[in-house]
């Protein structure tokens, strides 16, 4: 069984940083492709930053040069670092896998202006 358990949100003020982590049992993330989305109520899921298995990064481009995916193989943890975070970055994070389509419970994210 795939458990994905999201930590790390939290408050903070317009231009601070969080690191969002994501602990994964059931697989082993350094063989399969991890991913951050966001949600606001009422708004689509969004695709925020993915790592592959090979461990090659993407992002949405709102946040390329601010967020950073990364992971730790052998905590089997997959980390977003977000610094300059904006009031539009609030929302709640949930980490996913593809390859199980899996979901974390979220960690709410906000930024105050």
């Amino acid at each position: 069984q795939v458990q994905l358990v999201e930590s790390g949100g939290g408050l903070v003020q317009a231009g601070g940083s969080l690191r969002l982590s994501c602990t994964a049992s059931g697989i082993s993330i350094s063989v399969n492709g991890m991913a951050w989305y966001r949600q606001n109520p009422g708004k689509r899921r969004e695709l925020v930053a993915g790592i592959r298995s090979g461990g090659s990064t993407y992002y949405v481009d709102s946040v390329k040069g601010r967020f950073t995916i990364s992971r730790d193989n052998a905590k089997n943890t997959v980390y977003l670092q977000m610094n300059s975070l904006k009031p539009e970055d609030t929302a709640v994070y949930y980490c996913h896998t593809a390859s199980y389509d899996s979901w974390g419970q979220g960690t709410q994210v906000t930024v105050s202006s």
